[in-house]
């Protein structure tokens, strides 16, 4: 019997869309296994602490379901009949059918379509060098981050706070609109230390009695998409009693007068009907934050993913003006760290080659753009082929109906480079197996802290799975164009990225595992002034003026307050549709990536809906049962599940789960919608109406 060998333990970093992107300890077991993953301990933000998920994740790697080989359809798109094709005939195929494309509609009828599923810089990121040599369709990133980020940036205008490590030295920390232990789960674990080491308050804001809310001091369960009335109130009841720092408002905000007078009539009681929160709960929370200048706002992105998010966002990030928690170690607030890092990535995306008049296709939409809706073509020819990577738009992008239909397109030919089978490799005419970040090299940076990683290949990849940079090379290389970064190795296009970026290089980074670029405090806290032209805090933003990613005024903007306030443009229930629908993460998926990790599934049970005991029992059902959930984009089946911890007229389904695991192949996003998000775009994921019944 052989000896087991030692592990090695090597570095790594976490490629998924997670603010948290933490380091890794891997432990390698031979040229193409590997054992445990741990956090690193000597990472000060993920200080050891991983999610569940991801410590599993040698089941993903070695998961007996991989794709080996490139596939090619022989059935119909759907059925799941493929064969085996070399590597060679499967590019040609693909640049064949791309050719054909350019030929009959034009370049801009080919799209390649991508988004996170790794966030690394080379790997992620180098399908922009095809679009621009070849003037392929481009892509506006919508699905996530727009309203969270436009919000946000319309106060502070710039994207950047606190140093996440200190809610170390924090005497209070606001988790709002995240559930930080499912989906950041070292904000919580620097939020415990903090309440173990120094009597911090915890509070958590969010629209069910999830696992976060449980671990708080204090939860607030409100309706979704009422934050921005929770906040009015809270600043009205700071200035009322008299919390709010006046010589800080004058010194860095714009007009803290006219402000004041606008939230007269913000009062909690007004807020109360909104939320649904008590006015005994309000006055509690604002007196709490009023009275604790070291008040840390951690800001997520659930809460914005409404048809009133970006506002939401602007009104909560508002708080810590009026208190001046800003100018306090362990104060003011923190989002996204994104805006601080000055990467050159020319010769990865081939921006020296962008056409910036190329259209760009709304991601969001893509089933209004696969339907032909002329609206979401901008005016551009259909679209007739797509390279798909990093992403599974056929479960996780709104308005599944006509997602479905569009990839169901005979006339569209698709691409998919997956490491599984997804619903979205199903739909395609060639399937390429992809490696995992654990067989290919590449950087990464975090959103949620402000550390530069390395993420070395620690082992070979099973079959033929192979990375993206060689992917979209070998296309180019058959496609006749050219590119200088064509030519180089993911290795090569870091160290190329890092030294034309002042960040040094790869052989740095590779000996110190990360690179702090902490802003100092004084920038982190806008005690130089915020990043508006005039310094200020705008409580008074010009939405069409916020310098964030845009196409321009999206949505409903022209009637958006013009200070923070409660805005009612929900998908409000109604007669036909009683309940307002939430479609949050589930603890162990994150996102359609570990859906496919057979011990996630076994904790998550099955797709169902949370449901108020008394909603349940007037609709006459009970836990467990099977029931339907539609409306006037479809229809799902799934299972009841009793919840206490919601408001009435609230369901939550959490997941995201395959289309398949529901009773008749439906998903969840069935019921989403992808109409934009004002001012600038975004799915508004977690605001829908919906009927309930048996079913």
């Amino acid at each position: 019997m052989n000896k087991p060998l030692d592990p090695i333990t090597r570095a790594s970093v976490c490629p998924h869309d997670c603010p948290s992107t933490c380091a890794l300890e891997v432990d390698v077991l031979g040229p193409d296994r590997i054992g445990r993953v741990r956090g690193a301990a000597d990472n000060p933000y993920t200080d050891g602490v991983i999610c569940a998920k991801v410590a599993r994740y040698a089941e993903r790697v070695h998961h007996p379901d991989r794709l080996l080989k490139p596939m090619r359809r022989i059935g119909a798109k759907g059925d799941g009949r493929f064969e085996p094709i070399s590597w060679n005939a499967a590019l040609d195929e693909v640049a064949e059918a791309f050719l054909k494309a350019e030929q009959r509609l034009g370049a801009q009828s080919v799209w390649p379509y991508h988004y996170a599923g790794t966030m690394g810089q080379v790997q992620r990121d180098s399908i922009h060098r095809l679009r621009h040599v070849k003037g392929y369709s481009r892509q506006f990133d919508t699905i996530c981050t727009n309203p969270a980020w436009t919000g946000y940036i319309a106060g502070t205008g710039a994207l950047r706070g606190s140093d996440p490590r200190e809610m170390a030295v924090s005497d209070c920390i606001v988790i709002w609109g995240t559930n930080a232990v499912a989906t950041q789960v070292n904000v919580m674990t620097h939020a415990v230390k903090a309440r173990k080491q120094r009597g911090t308050k915890i509070v958590a804001v969010d629209v069910y009695r999830n696992e976060t809310i449980r671990q708080a001091d204090i939860g607030l369960v409100l309706r979704p998409g009422t934050d921005g009335a929770l906040a009015c109130a809270v600043m009205h009841v700071l200035f009322r009693d008299g919390h709010a720092d006046r010589a800080y408002l004058d010194e860095y905000t714009d007009c803290p007068a006219e402000l004041e007078a606008h939230l007269a009539t913000r009062t909690p009681e007004w807020a109360s009907a909104i939320t649904g929160l008590s006015v005994e709960e309000i006055e509690a929370f604002a007196t709490l934050v009023g009275e604790t200048p070291a008040t840390y706002f951690r800001l997520g992105y659930g809460f914005t993913r409404a048809r009133n998010g970006t506002t939401a966002m602007h009104a909560v990030a508002s708080i810590p003006a009026v208190t001046g928690a800003w100018r306090h170690k362990g104060g003011g607030a923190f989002h996204s760290n994104s805006g601080i890092y000055d990467f050159d990535k020319s010769m990865i995306e081939g921006t020296d080659v962008l056409d910036p008049t190329t259209r760009r296709l709304d991601q969001s939409r893509i089933g209004a753009v696969l339907t032909g809706e002329p609206d979401a073509l901008l005016g551009g020819p259909d679209v007739a082929a797509m390279l798909i990577q990093n992403t599974n738009p056929a479960s996780v992008c709104p308005d599944q109906e006509k997602v479905r239909a569009g990839f169901g397109r005979e006339d569209l030919f698709v691409c998919v480079h997956e490491q599984f089978m997804t619903e979205t490799a199903l739909m395609a005419d060639i399937v390429l197996p992809a490696t995992t970040f654990l067989e290919h090299d590449d950087v990464y940076k975090g959103g949620g802290h402000q550390y530069i990683m390395l993420g070395p290949k620690l082992v070979e990849a099973p079959g033929e799975a192979r990375e993206n940079l060689f992917v979209l090379n070998e296309l180019m290389k058959r496609l006749g164009v050219d590119h200088s970064g064509n030519a180089m190795t993911a290795r090569e296009h870091i160290d190329w990225m890092l030294k034309a970026s002042g960040y040094g290089d790869l052989e740095t980074l590779e000996r110190d595992r990360w690179l702090d670029i902490q802003p100092p405090f004084e920038d982190a806290h806008f005690l130089n002034g915020f990043g508006h032209a005039d310094g200020k805090y705008h409580f008074k933003p010009d939405w069409l003026k916020t310098p964030a990613n845009n196409d321009g005024g999206m949505g409903p903007y022209a009637t958006m307050p013009d200070l923070p306030d409660h805005w009612s443009v929900l998908e409000e229930a109604d007669e036909d549709h009683p309940f307002r629908l939430v479609t949050a993460p589930a603890r162990s998926f994150l996102n359609s990536s570990f859906t496919e990790t057979p011990s996630s599934r076994k904790k998550e049970g099955r797709p169902e809906v949370m449901v108020h005991p008394q909603d349940a029992a007037r609709l006459g059902l009970a836990d467990g049962d099977l029931v339907s959930m539609g409306n006037h984009r479809g229809e799902v089946r799934l299972h009841l599940r009793i919840f206490e911890g919601v408001q009435r007229g609230v369901v939550i389904s959490e997941g995201i789960w395959a289309n398949r695991t529901f009773v008749d192949g439906k998903g969840i996003n069935t019921l989403t919608g992808a109409d934009p998000v004002a001012p600038y775009g975004g799915a508004a994921l977690h605001d829908n109406k919906v009927w309930l019944r048996e079913g």
